[in-house]
């Protein structure tokens, strides 16, 4: 099939394109990479009057890291930032989450914003951005806000993103010398949408995890951080922690769904098995030990 006829725009500014974003209302959407936009469209399983294309506004795209963040402009691609020097010695998380996102054709046109604004809960990226407590820069006409990431996510495709705002960016804290991570998930082929998964990041000091994030994806209609297990794992000495006993509370408060895919009770199984392979990963990073 082919999309519905609509108005095609493209701005060169943040400010034009959310001007336009506050002059149509609820009859406009803005374009990224398009891997998933473009299909709805031509399936006519969504339909808007008017389009942004995104793809020549040069300030929303670049990585920099300052102050004890990387900030990632919307609009880098994913391709880019799997490869970037600065993400993948400050935000290893990220760096491993991103080739397991569909084909290298898909990375190459799918961007980072457009992924966390699409908000698949089994999709990699917000995930990530749950897991390292990430600040999304939103712009609007009348100004930019920031929003942690346990507020971004408000459900099924669903974020705090509102009629008229634009992700401009996403900054990623970075952690200190002594932290592991590791990301785990199973998925029918590679390049598909997973199952269930697993993130997991640890910092380890004088033998003792002093901190700790959990996260699943696949296992409800938003990223989940593990809250309990997390507070479980803290004060415990790393090389004796079960992370079987850990993952199995993590996933006990979790509440999957049934699908074509995997039933709930399948669900909840895969999740443990990543789960305790993904903290006992981190872990062994952590302390300094090659995974």
């Amino acid at each position: 099939m082919k999309p519905a006829s609509f108005h095609y725009h493209a701005p060169h500014t943040v400010a034009d394109t959310v001007n336009l974003l506050a002059q149509h209302g609820d009859e406009v959407k803005p374009l990224a990479g398009g891997q998933s936009l473009v299909p709805l469209l031509a399936l006519r399983m969504s339909r808007f009057e008017h389009l942004v294309d995104l793809n020549g506004v040069g300030e929303l795209s670049g990585i920099t890291r300052q102050n004890g963040v990387v900030r990632v402009g919307a609009m880098t691609r994913q391709r880019a930032a799997e490869r970037d020097v600065t993400v993948g010695d400050a935000v290893p998380l990220l760096a491993r989450a991103l080739p397991l996102i569909g084909h290298f054709q898909i990375r190459n046109r799918g961007t980072i914003g457009g992924s966390l604004a699409h908000a698949d809960p089994a999709s990699e990226l917000p995930a990530v951005a749950a897991t390292l407590d990430a600040t999304f820069e939103i712009a609007s006409a009348s100004g930019t806000r920031q929003v942690a990431a346990a507020d971004f996510f408000a459900g099924h495709f669903t974020t705090a993103i509102v009629e008229g705002e634009l992700l401009v960016a996403m900054q990623f804290p970075v952690w200190e010398a002594g932290s592991g991570f590791a990301i785990r998930e199973f998925a029918r082929r590679h390049g598909d949408f997973a199952v269930a998964g697993a993130t997991a990041a640890v910092h380890v000091s004088n033998g003792v995890i002093d901190r700790a994030a959990l996260a699943f994806f696949g296992m409800g209609t938003t990223p989940l951080r593990a809250r309990t297990a997390e507070a479980a794992l803290v004060g415990q000495t790393a090389r004796t922690v079960d992370p079987r006993t850990i993952a199995e509370s993590a996933v006990s408060d979790t509440e999957p769904g049934d699908d074509i895919h995997a039933s709930a009770t399948h669900r909840r199984h895969i999740a443990t098995q990543l789960a305790a392979d993904a903290i006992r990963s981190a872990i062994t990073e952590a302390v300094g030990v090659p995974a």
